[in-house]
């Protein structure tokens, strides 16, 4: 005998069905719904598979038919294939997120697709061969940062560097930064947080995998933080390295106008010189800022300001120095 009680949740079944177990490859016949049920202890009819189905389309499910007509799938709803593969590869790909951590939240994603998706994706997953972090506390770091900006308040942290002896020390003894939080950003394949530094009165980043004993304070952030623009302050640094801010001009082939957009963006101040690209764009002058310039070749020129070509010289110099030795 059926069980009375599973009656009530078989439109609960009916819905599963379709989220896990069908898609326009995969439609699924009435016949199929109720072998399904049976094995659920719930006796369904053809007749009232419709209109359960009917009713989840009135609820707002993109239920549609097959091509033949003879099944039902859900058209969306849930992620595509290349989305959730998109989502596998950034989870594996992440320098900052444990194996451990990369393995679990791969299942979790499997886990928002149908069966047919977590088949393609489990044949997918590659994770020992990528260097990850083995710094599980990264998460509650970035738990406390995200809690310290809704809330307004400020944060204390520890901050660590590496040693001769592939080691983590505290920075300062030990000593706890307090800052205001403003962001979190990921760049080069690392989080840092971008937050106003209240005993230096100035802007300051921290990695986030660094990151010790954070704790949200009572105090509220200072109003610099909400200053700190984030698409200015990631498009000016380089490596997030620090640096004097100027407005630089640079001379660069027509064939790199690709390079300097992808760099800088597409509203890049830029204008043709003959052969050449003059590019104008406000950046942090450093030591990485240079080593960009150079990594493009001898025809890439800083020409101006005066000062940041003499710093690029400089900087030159000095590389050249090394090797002469």
């Amino acid at each position: 005998m059926a069980n009375s009680a599973n009656q009530k949740i078989k439109l609960l079944y009916v819905m599963e069905m379709l989220q896990q177990h069908s898609d326009e490859e995969h439609p699924l016949t009435a016949a199929a719904m109720i072998k399904r049920l049976e094995d659920e202890g719930i006796v369904a009819e053809r007749k009232s598979i419709y209109r359960d189905i009917q009713t989840l389309q009135e609820f707002g499910m993109d239920i549609e038919k097959s091509e033949d007509q003879a099944g039902f799938y859900l058209a969306s709803g849930n992620f595509e294939l290349p989305e959730l593969k998109l989502l596998v590869d950034a989870v594996v790909a992440s320098k900052f997120i444990t194996e451990k951590k990369s393995r679990e939240l791969v299942a979790k994603i499997e886990n928002l697709g149908n069966a047919y998706q977590k088949k393609h994706l489990h044949r997918q997953v590659v994770v020992s061969d990528r260097a990850k972090t083995i710094n599980e506390r990264i998460y509650y770091a970035i738990d406390e940062i995200y809690k310290c900006i809704d809330n307004n308040h400020m944060m204390s942290f520890q901050y660590a560097e590496w040693n001769e002896k592939k080691e983590q020390e505290l920075r300062r003894d030990g000593k706890l930064y307090q800052v205001s939080p403003a962001f979190l950003l990921w760049d080069n394949e690392f989080y840092y947080l971008v937050a106003y530094d209240e005993e230096m009165k100035q802007i300051r980043h921290y990695r986030v995998d660094k990151i010790r004993s954070a704790t949200e304070l009572s105090e509220n952030r200072s109003p610099e933080a909400a200053k700190i623009k984030k698409a200015d302050y990631a498009g000016k640094r380089f490596s997030m390295f620090a640096g004097e801010p100027r407005t630089v001009s640079i001379r660069a082939p027509k064939t790199m106008v690709g390079v300097m957009i992808d760099r800088f963006g597409q509203d890049v101040t830029m204008r043709v010189d003959g052969d050449d690209i003059i590019v104008r764009v406000d950046v942090e002058v450093s030591s990485q800022f240079f080593g960009w310039i150079t990594g493009l070749g001898g025809e890439v020129v800083v020409e101006g300001p005066g000062e940041v070509r003499t710093q690029y010289k400089e900087y030159l110099n000095k590389v050249i120095e090394k090797y002469e030795n």
